[in-house]
């Protein structure tokens, strides 16, 4: 299964080791990691998941491929700013959401709106979004609601 994972794009240390084992846990279980193809979360989770050998696709919002951070495997330019938003969580068969600002917001949003469904690690607290303690508990989650259909 494809996972979007979305978050913020600069965070701390402690959220950037959530995203990577986030990663890790993804690849173990066979899933591939979409996301937005820069920094912070993005680049964390990419991290995890290259390194447990699977792959990443990062949607970018800039119209250069080699933007993206060095762990993404597929990058797609798109030059459309955050309106690449919309690509990135339709992509995902489930979301996952690591902490994140406006444009995570954003993101949860087109998620639920297109039946998604969407865990949450340490982020906005929204109608719709299952709030979960683990990176492990929120692929459990993702993978338990896709197996019961779509979101």
């Amino acid at each position: 299964m494809r996972v979007s994972v979305i978050g913020g794009s600069s965070v701390p240390p402690e959220t950037a080791a959530v995203a990577e084992e986030l990663g890790t846990e993804l690849a173990e279980r066979g899933h591939t990691v979409v996301c937005g193809g820069l920094g912070g979360v993005m680049e964390s989770v990419c991290r995890g998941a290259r390194e447990a050998g699977g792959e990443t696709i990062g949607i970018l919002p800039t119209d250069r491929r080699a933007d993206a951070n060095p762990f993404v495997t597929t990058a797609i330019a798109t030059g459309l700013g955050h309106a690449r938003n919309a690509l990135v969580v339709m992509n995902g068969d489930a979301v996952i959401a690591v902490n994140g600002g406006p444009g995570t917001l954003s993101e949860i949003g087109l998620a639920l709106a297109h039946g998604r469904a969407v865990a949450g690690l340490d982020t906005h607290d929204v109608e719709g979004v299952e709030a979960i303690d683990s990176p492990t508990a929120a692929v459990d989650y993702v993978e338990g609601r896709v197996a019961d259909g779509p979101g």
